[in-house]
């Protein structure tokens, strides 16, 4: 199966110089899941220097913050105060209890990133936060692991999910990597840039792809930056996170 989830199936927030598309996933194939597996919650931002998401909280998502461009300045309840850059990520495992802030410095310019809230295994777990400093920014046109379940991915999940990306440059071709495991389904996500799929499909900027029991082969059209998320649709997970989780539940 082969699914492309547009951008018209986003929903778009702007509040001063903090704007944010947020996917859920789920939502854009119609499930009555609003995520897919672990996946909970795709949010692509763009914050203009000098502003500040002021302190607030999370619950039993798993958040990792995946930086383009800029500089930040976080600080949380475990009592970090930390930057990080596009070579230098953060893996927020909130559990039972958490919160942070986070300022977008000047010197970085404009933060183009995408905070992406990913389903724990079980609920109330014990907070703690990780960063991890890659040695370039970007892996041309080879799979990089960014975050997963176990190693050798530098973040962990705690939770069925590993997560890739690839800067795939112009006239380049890459298919998916070795999956973790057999039936995973997968979502292509494309940061910026035009990408064609099996030469019959174009996905452009902020625009995905569900990929289950398809082997596939991606061309950049233009230049692109692609996050590769991968799940186990049969794996235990927790679907009431604060922001990861199901919202489509009822109670």
């Amino acid at each position: 199966m082969l699914q492309v989830i547009s951008n018209q199936q986003k929903i778009v927030k702007k509040n001063g110089g903090f704007g944010i598309e947020i996917l859920f996933p789920g939502k854009g194939t119609g499930s009555e899941d609003s995520g897919i597996g672990t996946i909970g919650r795709i949010d692509q931002a763009t914050v203009t220097p000098g502003t500040l998401v002021p302190m607030h909280p999370h619950k039993d998502d798993e958040i990792l913050t995946y930086i383009r461009s800029g500089v930040v300045e976080h600080k949380d309840t475990e009592g970090n105060i930390e930057i990080i850059t596009n070579k230098r990520l953060m893996m927020m495992n909130a559990g039972a209890q958490f919160q942070h802030e986070e300022l977008v410095l000047q010197e970085g310019g404009v933060l183009s990133a995408l905070q992406i809230f990913i389903r724990p295994e079980i609920g109330g777990l014990i907070p703690k936060v990780q960063f991890y400093d890659f040695p370039e920014a970007i892996s041309r046109n080879e799979w990089r692991e960014v975050a997963g379940k176990d190693d050798p991915f530098p973040l962990q999940i705690r939770s069925n999910t590993w997560i890739y990306d690839i800067r795939l440059e112009q006239g380049k071709q890459q298919s998916l990597p070795v999956l973790p495991l057999k039936d995973a389904t997968c979502l292509v996500y494309l940061f910026d840039g035009l990408l064609a799929v099996n030469e019959n499909i174009n996905i452009q900027k902020g625009e995905s792809l569900v990929v289950e029991d398809e082997t596939i082969l991606l061309k950049a059209v233009e230049d692109c930056n692609i996050v590769l998320f991968v799940t186990d649709r049969n794996a235990r997970v927790f679907k009431e996170g604060m922001y990861s989780g199901n919202i489509n539940r009822t109670k």
